[in-house]
């Protein structure tokens, strides 16, 4: 059976993206990098929201990971086109090969079936996709980069109270620490 791990990075006051949607406040280091590179590894399929998922796709698929580009940076790009992606939106019509449109009505019942047929790691991005599927979530994790931004949108929009257990803990040396949560 798989598992859902929700993974967003964030600023130490919790936000995913400024109020514009921008994620520039976030300069990942080599050390993060790596560390990114490596979980992505495990990852068995992407389950993205919308925002999230045109943020993600045409970087990663076209515009980086490209010859000259550095070496840690092709290997995420050739980690990312390798793995299946789901996309939950109502308003898409189209996407590129390996990516496959999940409508927002069905993302429970689907995202129950990826985890029954799929022996392996769903990683769920997205903040209100994700609370939308939160009783579906086996782990959080959260990359927080060393900055405060005041306002913005929230790794989770507020509302649910989960009772979550440390399993895990990484500093690096940028200043950006893990944290891998389980259900209590």
């Amino acid at each position: 059976m798989g598992k859902v791990i929700y993974w967003m990075n964030t600023s130490i006051d919790g936000y995913i993206a400024d109020p514009d949607g921008g994620m520039d406040f976030m300069e990942p280091a080599e050390d993060f990098r790596l560390a990114a590179n490596d979980h992505v590894r495990r990852i068995t399929a992407f389950l993205f929201g919308r925002r999230l998922f045109e943020a993600m796709e045409k970087p990663w698929t076209q515009d980086l990971g490209q010859e000259g580009a550095p070496a840690i940076e092709r290997e995420f790009a050739q980690l990312y086109k390798e793995t299946p992606r789901y996309v939950f939106s109502d308003t898409l019509q189209t996407v590129p090969e390996g990516v496959t449109i999940v409508r927002r009505k069905d993302a429970v019942s689907a995202v129950t079936r990826l985890k029954q047929e799929i022996d392996g790691t769903l990683q769920l991005g997205g903040p209100e996709l994700a609370a939308s599927l939160v009783d579906l979530i086996d782990e959080f994790w959260v990359y927080t980069f060393p900055v405060i931004i005041g306002e913005g949108r929230p790794y989770l929009p507020v509302g649910k109270k989960l009772l979550l257990r440390p399993v895990e803990h990484r500093s690096f040396a940028s200043g950006t620490t893990f944290r891998r949560y389980v259900r209590s």
